[in-house]
Protein backbone atom coordinates (compact mmCIF):
# COMPACT_ATOMS: atom_id res chain seq x y z
CA UNK A 1 0.00 0.00 0.00
CA UNK A 2 1.05 3.43 -0.98
CA UNK A 3 -0.15 6.35 1.14
CA UNK A 4 0.89 9.90 0.21
CA UNK A 5 -0.87 13.77 0.14
CA UNK A 6 -1.27 15.15 -2.98
CA UNK A 7 0.56 18.39 -2.82
CA UNK A 8 3.93 15.62 -1.82
CA UNK A 9 3.59 15.07 -5.82
CA UNK A 10 5.53 18.34 -7.61
CA UNK A 11 2.65 20.18 -9.79
CA UNK A 12 3.78 20.59 -13.20
CA UNK A 13 2.32 23.47 -15.53
CA UNK A 14 0.74 22.20 -18.35
CA UNK A 15 -0.13 25.38 -19.65
CA UNK A 16 -0.80 28.82 -18.59
CA UNK A 17 -3.08 28.39 -15.47
CA UNK A 18 -2.82 24.69 -16.04
CA UNK A 19 -1.32 22.26 -13.43
CA UNK A 20 -1.44 18.69 -13.07
CA UNK A 21 0.09 16.11 -10.35
CA UNK A 22 0.17 12.34 -11.05
CA UNK A 23 -0.40 11.12 -8.05
CA UNK A 24 -0.98 7.54 -8.53
CA UNK A 25 0.82 5.92 -12.07
CA UNK A 26 3.87 3.98 -13.34
CA UNK A 27 5.70 5.41 -9.90
CA UNK A 28 3.84 3.67 -7.48
CA UNK A 29 3.70 0.66 -9.73
CA UNK A 30 -0.17 0.84 -11.02
CA UNK A 31 -0.84 -1.62 -13.93
CA UNK A 32 -4.26 -0.60 -15.01
CA UNK A 33 -5.33 3.19 -13.98
CA UNK A 34 -3.47 6.73 -13.84
CA UNK A 35 -5.24 9.20 -10.92
CA UNK A 36 -4.08 12.88 -12.17
CA UNK A 37 -5.14 15.86 -9.89
CA UNK A 38 -5.24 19.38 -12.12
CA UNK A 39 -5.98 22.74 -10.87
CA UNK A 40 -7.20 25.47 -13.33
CA UNK A 41 -6.72 29.30 -11.84
CA UNK A 42 -9.18 31.55 -12.60
CA UNK A 43 -10.14 32.21 -16.10
CA UNK A 44 -7.52 29.29 -17.19
CA UNK A 45 -9.02 26.38 -19.32
CA UNK A 46 -8.01 22.54 -20.17
CA UNK A 47 -8.04 22.79 -24.35
CA UNK A 48 -10.84 21.70 -26.60
CA UNK A 49 -9.34 17.74 -27.03
CA UNK A 50 -10.42 13.99 -27.92
CA UNK A 51 -8.81 10.72 -27.62
CA UNK A 52 -9.34 7.33 -27.89
CA UNK A 53 -9.91 6.20 -23.91
CA UNK A 54 -12.89 7.10 -21.79
CA UNK A 55 -12.09 8.85 -18.46
CA UNK A 56 -13.38 10.04 -15.24
CA UNK A 57 -13.43 12.97 -13.48
CA UNK A 58 -14.76 13.86 -9.68
CA UNK A 59 -14.52 17.72 -8.83
CA UNK A 60 -12.42 18.19 -5.80
CA UNK A 61 -13.28 22.01 -5.36
CA UNK A 62 -14.54 25.37 -7.25
CA UNK A 63 -16.62 25.94 -9.86
CA UNK A 64 -16.38 25.75 -13.91
CA UNK A 65 -17.98 24.72 -17.33
CA UNK A 66 -17.91 21.62 -18.58
CA UNK A 67 -17.69 22.20 -23.07
CA UNK A 68 -18.39 19.63 -25.40
CA UNK A 69 -17.60 19.72 -29.20
CA UNK A 70 -20.97 20.93 -29.82
CA UNK A 71 -20.41 24.14 -27.32
CA UNK A 72 -22.77 23.57 -24.99
CA UNK A 73 -21.53 24.00 -21.53
CA UNK A 74 -22.69 22.79 -18.32
CA UNK A 75 -22.07 24.06 -14.59
CA UNK A 76 -20.00 21.59 -12.69
CA UNK A 77 -19.14 21.91 -9.11
CA UNK A 78 -17.65 20.49 -5.90
CA UNK A 79 -18.89 16.39 -5.65
CA UNK A 80 -19.82 16.77 -9.04
CA UNK A 81 -18.79 13.40 -11.36
CA UNK A 82 -18.39 13.30 -15.18
CA UNK A 83 -17.61 10.47 -17.54
CA UNK A 84 -16.51 11.37 -20.71
CA UNK A 85 -16.54 8.54 -23.21
CA UNK A 86 -13.51 7.81 -25.70
CA UNK A 87 -13.41 9.91 -29.01
CA UNK A 88 -15.94 12.59 -27.02
CA UNK A 89 -14.57 16.53 -27.34
CA UNK A 90 -14.52 18.96 -23.63
CA UNK A 91 -12.48 21.06 -21.91
CA UNK A 92 -12.94 22.73 -18.75
CA UNK A 93 -13.09 26.00 -18.32
CA UNK A 94 -12.74 27.84 -14.70
CA UNK A 95 -15.13 31.04 -15.30
CA UNK A 96 -14.85 31.64 -11.18
CA UNK A 97 -12.58 33.42 -9.19
CA UNK A 98 -11.57 30.81 -7.06
CA UNK A 99 -9.01 27.22 -8.31
CA UNK A 100 -10.84 24.65 -9.79
CA UNK A 101 -9.55 21.30 -8.71
CA UNK A 102 -10.09 18.13 -10.19
CA UNK A 103 -8.98 14.36 -9.82
CA UNK A 104 -8.82 12.64 -13.64
CA UNK A 105 -8.72 8.91 -13.82
CA UNK A 106 -7.23 7.66 -17.34
CA UNK A 107 -5.86 4.11 -17.91
CA UNK A 108 -1.69 3.47 -18.01
CA UNK A 109 0.44 4.33 -20.76
CA UNK A 110 -1.88 7.14 -22.55
CA UNK A 111 -0.68 9.62 -20.71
Amino acid sequence: MIIHHYEDVEAVEMMQGVKKRVVIGEREGAPNFIMRIFELEPGASSPLHDHPWEHEIFVLKGNAMARNNFGDEAPVGEGVTIFIPSGEEHCLINKSEDVFRFMCLIPTGVE
